[in-house]
This record gives C-alpha cells, sequence and structure tokens, in this order.
C-alpha cells in the first residue's frame, strides 16, 4: 500500500574554531499528530549564542507541546526573549511543522535567511522581509503553509549556509546544492542516498563547507523536510542520529 513518507533531516557544524554550535535545533510532537521542528540561531557565535538559542528552542518547544498554535508560539517566544534579555539580545526562530490536523506543512519564520521549497515541479523562496526575534516590540512571524504532498521539499538553514564564501568574493547557490530540479520528475520518490532528505542537507552543507574552504565562519544549520511517497507495511517511525565529538 502506497502512504505518505515525511523525511526529516539535520546537517550542521559550529564556526571554525568555536568549541559549542549557537544553532540549536529540537523536534517536538505535536499534541493533537504531526511533529514540529524548531531551529534557532543566536546572535553572535560560541557559548553566548549557545545560551540564547537554548532558553528559544526550549521556550517554543514548551508552548507547542501544550498545544498553542505556531504563530502564537513564535510571539510568545519572541516577548519572552525580549523581557528575559531586556531587548538586547536576538535570535533567528524557525518552526517547520508537519501539522496531521490540516495535513499540511507549516512553516514559521523570524529570520533574515529564505527558505527555499518545491512543490509542483517548481522551486520557490519564501523571503518576505521579517525580523528576529527578541528585539522590536511588534515583531510578528512570517506564516506559509503547504498542503502536504508527494515532492514538496523544504529547505531551512541558518545565516552561516547563507553568507558562505560571501568573504573571500563567493556566494552561496542553495538551490543548485540541494539539485531540486534535478531529477523532479522522480521527486514523489524521496527513497534514499541523494534524493532523501539526507542527502539534500549533506549536499547543502558540503558546498557551504567547501566555499569557506573547510572553515566555517559561522555556525551552519541545514534542515530539510521532503514529503514523498512510500510503501510500508506498517505505519513504523525512525530517527537517526550522528554526533560526532
Amino acid at each position: 500500500m502506497n502512504r505518505i513518507e515525511i523525511q526529516i533531516a539535520v546537517a550542521k557544524v559550529s564556526k571554525y574554531a568555536s568549541s559549542e554550535s549557537g544553532d540549536t535545533v529540537e523536534v517536538v510532537e505535536r499534541p493533537h499528530g504531526g511533529i514540529s521542528i524548531v531551529v534557532s540561531d543566536g546572535q553572535r557565535s560560541g557559548r553566548s549564542a549557545k545560551a540564547i538559542s537554548n532558553v528559544v528552542a526550549r521556550k517554543a518547544m514548551s508552548l507547542i507541546a501544550e498545544g498553542v498554535r505556531d504563530g502564537a508560539v513564535a510571539r510568545a517566544t519572541h516577548d519572552y526573549l525580549r523581557t528575559n534579555r531586556g531587548g538586547k539580545v536576538s535570535a533567528e526562530l524557525v518552526i517547520a511543522s508537519v501539522d496531521l490536523v490540516t495535513e499540511t506543512l507549516v512553516l514559521s519564520r523570524n529570520s533574515r535567511c529564505p527558505v527555499l521549497v518545491q512543490r509542483d515541479g517548481g522551486t520557490e523562496w519564501l523571503d518576505e522581509e521579517c525580523d528576529a526575534i527578541g528585539i522590536y516590540r511588534n515583531t510578528k512571524p512570517n506564516i506559509v503553509e503547504f498542503p502536504l504532498e508527494p515532492g514538496l521539499t523544504a529547505v531551512v538553514f541558518t545565516d552561516g549556509i547563507w553568507s558562505a564564501g560571501h568573504r573571500s568574493g563567493g556566494a552561496m547557490d542553495v538551490a543548485g546544492a540541494a539539485c531540486l530540479n534535478e531529477g523532479s520528475e522522480k521527486s514523489s520518490d524521496v527513497g534514499v542516498g541523494e534524493n532523501s532528505a539526507k542527502g539534500i542537507a549533506d549536499r547543502v552543507l558540503e558546498a557551504a563547507l567547501e566555499l569557506d574552504n573547510g572553515r566555517p565562519r559561522d555556525d551552519s544549520t541545514v534542515l530539510v523536510i521532503r514529503v514523498g511517497s512510500h510503501q510500508w507495511e506498517q505505519k513504523i517511525r525512525r530517527m537517526e542520529i550522528s554526533l560526532p565529538i
């Protein structure tokens, strides 16, 4: 029997010579069905940035687990950080939710980095201007929602990816690295290898590292969510983590 399969993959690396990444990624199950991935990029890098991104991610996760809608989660997390740090620090926040109640992918974004989306055989950028959280009083997220249909792919990334190569005169081509337009006829087959969410995330991160000569100038994170069809006899959920130390 053909069923919809949703693949989620994250690839991340800290700034060169930094012991800790200022990017935080957390996964939380939604109480009414589905899953949310929180990507938080704290101001600056290293330990201070990690403290900020952890505060943001934990707050967002707790609200999502309580059933709060994503837009309200982003606003409340902004208010919390602004109050907690006196409006002196910022964080970029993206909440990507696979909502099984509405059967949609919800992308809530408070980030200078756009989100790359493929659907219906074409690609588009979600690049509406929006502020990071924690500073300005009336900050609100940019929210876009897509039906969960085979072939839908979203690539979320932090500014370490977006700015890769800038200091040496290079430019990061996220769409080219993701290769979403190549083999679009097979886009509904998430499968394994290069066509999988993991394959896309790895390609984008590797391209950014190459532009920075293997020495990333900022914390870099890539999140890929890919919707496809697959034959399953049972609905088995899996999670795989690789943590080099």
